[in-house]
């Protein structure tokens, strides 16, 4: 685990499919830092939402809801390692795989979008980051999560490669769609992404751009860490 006298922040954006995920935790695992998935929590939401029968585009009713809610996250316990990327408990819940269905997927999508489900939650995700060394994954983390980062990077890929990668992931896990819907949605959750009006996806000046189109995961774990390793380096030096 590599130790530093601050918290190291690692803030990664870009879009849907771009590898985030993955990236992310084995960097974190090979790290020793936590690893927190933020589109997880607007996950969370949306199943909160759809087990109170809230209407997903009621920003007003939602809202106190999800600001009650106890969301946490932490790296899977060796009995928790069934695939999952990270453990997400909902008021005592392990609710990591019922935030994965296709149906809260675009649910969180939605819920997006609302301006105070946004600050609710950057308000939890910025807590969890208070204490610990962590690597961050989102639409808004280099800039509004954590502004402070000492590394920021933007992942994306070419978005048919996207596509691609989504609809293998779908059908891995049994659901029947087509390439076709799956490209349509993509663009569509793209353009969402990119043209809300708070807090949308955007490269900062800052950021570190990682295309990832013609790289294996590895290959992209292998350089995030590499560049920690030798910032933390250049830290002690000083």
């Amino acid at each position: 685990m590599i130790q530093s006298a601050d918290n190291f922040q690692i803030a990664i954006d870009g879009p849907v499919a771009a590898g985030k995920g993955t990236v992310s935790r084995l960097v974190a695992d090979k790290l020793g830092f936590l690893y927190v998935d933020t589109g997880a929590m607007y996950r969370v939401a949306a199943l909160i939402g759809i087990r109170r029968n809230i209407n997903l585009d009621d920003q007003e009713a939602l809202y106190p809801a999800v600001q009650e809610a106890s969301i946490q996250m932490r790296n899977p316990l060796n009995e928790e390692r069934d695939g999952r990327l990270t453990t997400v408990i909902l008021d005592g819940e392990d609710v990591s795989w019922s935030i994965r269905t296709e149906e809260i997927s675009q649910g969180a999508s939605k819920v997006a979008v609302h301006p105070k489900i946004r600050s609710v939650l950057v308000h939890k995700q910025q807590l969890i980051a208070e204490s610990q060394n962590v690597v961050m994954e989102g639409r808004d983390i280099t800039y509004r999560v954590l502004p402070n980062a000492k590394l920021k990077i933007y992942l994306t890929a070419n978005d048919v490669i996207r596509a691609n990668r989504r609809h293998h992931d779908l059908l891995t896990k049994g659901v029947s769609v087509t390439f076709e819907e799956v490209y349509k949605d993509l663009l569509e959750r793209d353009h969402r992404d990119q043209t809300r009006s708070v807090d949308p996806l955007q490269i900062v000046p800052e950021a570190w751009v990682i295309d990832t189109s013609d790289l294996s995961i590895e290959q992209v774990v292998a350089l995030v860490v590499s560049k920690v390793e030798v910032m933390i380096e250049d830290h002690h030096k000083i």
